[in-house]
């Protein structure tokens, strides 16, 4: 290879950097970018409190799942329900999927359906004789890897309390002998 060639070789690299260069300030007269503008949306934080302005904290007051469930609509619960069908058989009788059959849940021991390979946790759960009460089918839904570390469950949880109130109400239908809610 001679000195010419290595010059041209020089040259078309050159070239094609200026040529992309020049590219990009085009690009930007064209299309003026705004710093710190980018795109999507921004979702709002939640949070338990807030300032109305002059300092003082307002608390959201919780409202108590005895007085969720008596407004519960199993309709609405039973809709929810569908996005767990895939996992989950509802139907008395019903066989395991990935997740275990969820007919009669309510008052039913934790792991307490035969032939399912729970997680290590629930096996612990079952040990110390815990059964499903509204109460801890409420704290799974809200969120299930905080409930059960270690769960396989990959569900994310259910946030909105008025959702979890009707898919309980739904899960209370699924029972010969349904459990009642509580009334405290």
């Amino acid at each position: 290879m001679n000195w010419i060639d290595l010059q041209k070789i020089f040259g078309a690299v050159l070239g094609t950097l200026l040529f992309i260069m020049a590219g990009g300030f085009l690009a930007e007269t064209v299309y003026h970018p705004v710093a710190g503008s980018g795109g999507g949306y921004t979702l709002e934080a939640a949070d338990a409190g807030h300032s109305d302005g002059d300092g003082a904290e307002t608390v959201v007051e919780e409202v108590s799942l005895a007085a969720l469930l008596a407004n519960a609509d199993a309709a609405s619960g039973e809709k929810l329900i569908k996005k767990c069908t895939a996992c989950h058989s509802f139907d008395e009788g019903g066989a395991n999927k990935v997740g275990p059959a969820l007919y009669g849940v309510v008052d039913r021991p934790i792991a307490g359906v035969d032939g399912f390979g729970y997680s290590d946790v629930f096996n612990g759960y079952k040990a110390e004789g815990k059964v499903w009460s509204y109460d801890d089918l409420n704290a799974f839904l809200t969120k299930p890897k905080d409930y059960a570390p270690g769960t396989k469950m990959s569900f994310a949880g259910l946030k909105k309390e008025t959702d979890r109130a009707d898919l309980l109400a739904y899960l209370q239908t699924l029972s010969a002998s349904p459990v009642a809610f509580p009334t405290e």
